[in-house]
């Protein structure tokens, strides 16, 4: 096991760190202080990052996984808003499809979302159904060759910007237990029946679209369900474990900030006629973000590397997700502390680090929620049980063939 970045590794980095940090930093505060998304969708397509871990043959870039872990903490590392399209164009919506989905499936739908000509989405989440999901009360019911989806999703990224959502409904009410009763589709959010709109007044990734969405009779082709019936809740796990290796890379990123933000601050400003980095309590608070910036990377790295190798990672997404999302926002209060009045004001990046690591602690499943499944898996109370299809093995032959 070898964590040395490649050179490719280290091109895609550098190119995302360049385009986050020139293109996207100077524009940022205005954005957030206005609660309205960054025009960064096109540009993100332009230079291959929403496909960037897509076999060539469906449209993608044909790099492996820690490509994108990679490409999450550069962009986090300049604002969530950035990362959060990651995780559900890519996490939760193209590589559900590239693990989920038929042929027929990836090329109609995966290989527009990687080129970035079309946007995706996850939408699973219900206005009373957050983390108990295996409850959730939207419904699909088959009509013949149709499924018609009723139902409210809540708290969707990109919900008014997406072209496609991956989308989980009830299909029988009565099974036992619940969770047998889902199943997964790919809609077109452009259909009829379809309504939505953006949430206001968030405390963070206000650069973003979050919002709802509603489907009333809407028709959804057979042939644009994923998987079988009743297979909906193994496959939104799934997705949601790609979505927690891209948050906690993220988070791994804002913690970079964080720590950098405060290293520059620390030398420049002066209390006591020296820097305040020469006070053992900044230099307490800096090491510990330091200490974390390391941890953080070394569990998302070493998640990333199961994912190429084809082996469950599960247990490792919770883990690296748990543990960098608490750090981050620690790292960011930290931060605010180190500067002062100054960190209380948007002046400075940090307080915005505050508002966005917050959610962090949320989303993709809460704190709470990875903490019950670690103690879960070191009870021996859970256990990784084979899926009918395992996301794919990174081979670079497949990956990069025509």
């Amino acid at each position: 096991m070898d964590f040395t970045l490649t050179p490719e590794h280290q091109m895609v980095q550098q190119m995302v760190r360049e385009f986050a940090q020139k293109e996207v930093a100077p524009i940022v505060r205005d954005y957030d202080r206005r609660h309205e998304p960054m025009p960064v969708l096109e540009r993100m397509a332009e230079l291959g990052i929403l496909g960037i871990s897509i076999p060539v043959r469906y449209g993608g870039q044909g790099m492996d996984y820690i490509s994108l872990g990679l490409v999450c903490e550069e962009l986090e590392a300049v604002d969530s808003t950035l990362r959060v399209v990651m995780s559900v164009h890519m996490g939760l919506c193209a590589l559900t499809l590239l693990q989920w989905g038929t042929e027929e499936q990836k090329q109609k739908f995966l290989v527009p979302l990687a080129r970035g000509e079309k946007i995706g989405a996850g939408a699973f989440t219900e206005p009373g159904h957050g983390s108990d999901f295996a409850h959730i009360q939207g419904t699909a019911k088959r009509h013949g060759d149709v499924y018609v989806l009723n139902g409210e999703k809540m708290w969707i990224s990109l919900a008014t910007k997406a072209d496609y959502a991956i989308v989980t409904m009830r299909t029988d009410p009565h099974a036992e237990p619940a969770y047998r009763g889902l199943t997964t589709f790919i809609v077109d959010l452009h259909s009829p029946g379809v309504k939505r709109g953006d949430i206001h007044g968030k405390l963070g990734v206000r650069a973003g679209s979050t919002g709802w969405i509603s489907f009333q009779n809407v028709e959804v082709p057979v042939e644009n369900r994923i998987g079988e019936e009743g297979e909906g809740f193994k496959i939104t796990m799934s997705a949601f474990d790609r979505g927690r290796y891209t948050v906690a890379a993220g988070a791994t990123g804002l913690i970079r900030a964080a720590l950098e933000a405060s290293v520059a601050y620390a030398k420049e400003r002066h209390t006591f006629g020296r820097p305040i980095g020469e006070h053992q309590l900044i230099k307490q608070k800096i090491a510990r973000m330091a200490r974390d910036y390391e941890m953080a990377r070394l569990l998302y790295l070493y998640t990333g590397w199961l994912m190429n190798q084809g082996k469950r990672f599960t247990r490792y997404a919770s883990m690296a997700k748990w543990f960098a999302t608490e750090a981050a926002f620690q790292a960011a209060h930290e931060a605010i502390q180190i500067h002062g009045a100054y960190g209380y004001s948007d002046e400075y990046p940090v307080e915005r680090f505050f508002r966005n690591a917050r959610g962090s602690m949320i989303y993709e499943g809460s704190s709470e929620i990875q903490t019950l499944i670690q103690a879960d898996y070191a009870l021996g109370y859970r256990w990784d049980k084979p899926l009918r299809r395992e996301l794919p093995a990174y081979d670079p032959e497949f990956w990069q063939g025509e």
